[in-house]
């Protein structure tokens, strides 16, 4: 299992819902990719500029193949990717 966990933070606050809404549609696509186990999306409650998102792919082949999905290449990236900085956090599941 492949995990791999993003942090997101808006540059700019005023595109707060944009991103919201753009992580909202990634998150669904994403959930009907082969190999998708989990794809989570959390906005911090703490600070309002802070995304999660938590996501469970059955291999790494999976994962890159997500990463050339149209939704990933023509949203994500373009749309989403600009309006924030973003931290890659791959990670290993202890429990």
């Amino acid at each position: 299992m492949e995990y791999n966990n993003v942090i997101l933070r808006v540059i700019d606050p005023a595109n707060i819902s944009t991103v919201a809404t753009l992580l909202q549609e990634q998150a669904r696509v994403s959930l009907t990719e082969p190999g998708c186990e989990r794809f989570e999306v959390y906005h911090s409650q703490s600070d309002a500029q802070t995304f999660l998102l938590m996501e469970w792919w059955t291999t790494p082949e999976h994962l890159d193949a997500h990463r050339n999905n149209k939704n990933f290449v023509e949203v994500y990236k373009p749309k989403v990717l600009p309006l924030v900085e973003r931290i890659p956090h791959p990670s290993e599941r202890l429990i």
